[in-house]
């Protein structure tokens, strides 16, 4: 397999079900010219994903996850640029994790050929105990092909309150965050490794102290996974959270960075969509706010000076020629 990533700055519009529904507030199956419609929407985020490369951001740290259904020809593109490329395997807008193409899944993900095949699961160890199974044999599967194949695994976990913890949490989404989820996290881990699930990388809610963040990377890394790396979501959260759950993570090493999505696009792009922005402003801000979510990494992580020394000494190499 390759060495792991020692920087991932993902920019995630794999939505689907979110976009039909949410962004555009469709209804039943999208016809063909709602189906361009999105395509459209998805290739305005990539072009501001190459904008932001272009202003700065390290084309070798620069990662997208896009779906298949809206964005074959983004994938190709960026595979064709030698970008870090996701894409996604699961059935959209379901609660227990499916496979998108069932027993074919395998043909789909050849045919794409990303650098990494993602899944996103919501899984509590303290939930229903038969989906929780019924998952995990479906994830077992996928993992055992993937690692025959060489190929690399990120695993989205979602861990949703269950009525009983919310109430002891008053109810507060907030309060659970804080003291339930960390330890939820950790566990499910540790179960979905036991049941024979190997990601490469783990795609996981942000967590408001460091303490939660290095208790769940050493549960990741245990017993001789030391390879495994973590990664922050966005959780379409206001920026100010994402800010500070990116700046904490960032303080650990076996977190190599995130994939914030909706924080970083839906508003933009709901602008465009009702034409309160034109492409080029809507373009520009997208390419902003990520530049901004990779600014507030590399500062907590004491690499921003790093980096800005190193590019200015390419700088005056490039002009002494």
């Amino acid at each position: 397999m390759p060495a792991p990533p020692t920087h991932l700055y993902m920019l995630p519009f794999d939505h689907r079900s979110s976009f039909e529904h949410g962004l555009f507030g469709w209804r039943g199956r999208p016809t063909i010219q709602h189906t361009a419609q999105v395509i459209a929407a998805k290739q305005v985020i990539y072009e501001a994903l190459l904008q932001a490369i272009a202003e700065g951001v390290p084309r070798d740290r620069a990662a997208l996850l896009v779906d298949e259904e809206y964005g074959r020809e983004i994938l190709a593109d960026a595979r064709a640029r030698g970008l870090i490329t996701a894409c996604p395997v699961e059935k959209s807008g379901q609660a227990e994790f499916e496979l998108e193409h069932g027993d074919a899944f395998a043909v789909h993900i050849e045919t794409m050929d990303p650098t990494y095949c993602k899944v996103l699961v919501r899984y509590n160890p303290r939930g229903d105990a038969a989906v929780n199974q019924r998952q995990a044999e479906r994830l077992r599967r996928l993992s055992a092909y993937l690692h025959h194949a060489g190929r690399r695994f990120l695993f989205e976990l979602l861990v949703p309150a269950e009525p009983a913890q919310l109430v002891q949490v008053a109810h507060d989404p907030q309060l659970y965050d804080r003291t339930l989820r960390p330890a939820l996290t950790a566990a499910a881990i540790r179960e979905l490794q036991d049941t024979g699930i190997e990601p490469d990388v783990w795609k996981l809610e942000g967590f408001e102290r460091r303490e939660d963040c290095v208790a769940v990377a050493e549960i990741a890394q245990r017993d001789g996974r030391g390879a495994v790396r973590c990664i922050i979501l966005g959780r379409h959260a206001e920026a100010a959270r994402v800010h500070g759950w990116l700046a904490i993570a960032a303080t650990v090493p076996s977190f190599v960075g995130f994939a914030v999505g909706r924080s970083t696009f839906w508003d933009p792009l709901r602008e465009l969509l009702t034409s309160r922005t034109r492409r080029p402003q809507a373009v520009a801000t997208i390419a902003r706010t990520y530049r901004g979510w990779v600014e507030t990494w590399e500062t907590a992580r004491g690499e921003r000076g790093e980096r800005a020394r190193d590019v200015q000494s390419q700088s005056d190499r490039q002009t002494l020629r």
